[in-house]
């Protein structure tokens, strides 16, 4: 049985005011520590953050990426001495109910969400862009990787510090998989339910293609 507190999770937002505080709420129960790390939100979302002692808020001057606010994450969670690191997303997509589901880690060292057994709810341009990057990266690296762009994943956090992305966006989470495949680290995943709302992608198609291919010639 896991402890909850060897457990973090870190949640990066940019403009989530809406659901920020109830995506850590809805976390809490499930670790010992919660790092938001505010991506220079312009929408005064940080100030939804519940701070207090289990919740340490992290504000960027500006509007660095996914990749490098998840970085900041990753390494409060390497220097408080975590054993396991969550990351999930700030729009809902991502129930905090299922962390148990993902932290039965079992001997593999990333756990990641998987969604595409019910694509019936994904937006077609996710489908497509989703199934080409997950087939790409399953070819460079040699393993199976079934959901590549999801952000739902535990991590052993004691593999962090080899596997931190140089890449600043949200390529920044197929560069991970790549370096933990170059370290030979287990990637497993477990079923998760598909969830789309209302919210806008922050995702940008051309930077993100952009980011991709750079992030394939690693």
């Amino acid at each position: 049985m896991l402890l909850t507190n060897n457990i973090s999770a870190i949640i990066p937002f940019y403009n989530e005011r809406k659901t920020i505080n109830e995506v850590i709420t809805r976390t809490l129960p499930f670790v010992a520590k919660v790092f938001a790390v505010n991506d220079g939100s312009t929408d005064k979302g940080q100030y939804e953050v519940p701070v207090g002692p289990k919740v340490s808020l992290i504000n960027l001057s500006y509007n660095h990426g996914k990749g490098e606010a998840l970085n900041y994450g990753f390494k409060l969670s390497v220097k408080e001495g975590f054993v396991f690191t969550i990351t999930l997303d700030a729009d809902l997509q991502h129930p905090p109910e299922l962390i148990p589901v993902l932290l039965n880690i079992g001997t593999d060292d990333i756990i990641i969400g998987n969604r595409l057994n019910d694509l019936s709810k994904m937006p077609l341009q996710r489908k497509a862009s989703n199934s080409i990057t997950s087939f790409l990266l399953s070819k460079k690296t040699r393993l199976n990787i079934i959901d590549s762009q999801c952000g739902f994943r535990v991590y052993r956090t004691a593999i962090l510090q080899s596997i931190l992305p140089g890449f600043p966006g949200f390529e920044a989470e197929s560069e991970i998989l790549i370096n933990a495949a170059r370290h030979n680290y287990k990637i497993g995943f477990r079923e998760i339910p598909t969830i789309y709302g209302e919210e806008k992608s922050k995702m940008k198609s051309f930077q993100a293609i952009k980011g991709f291919i750079k992030v394939m010639f690693l």
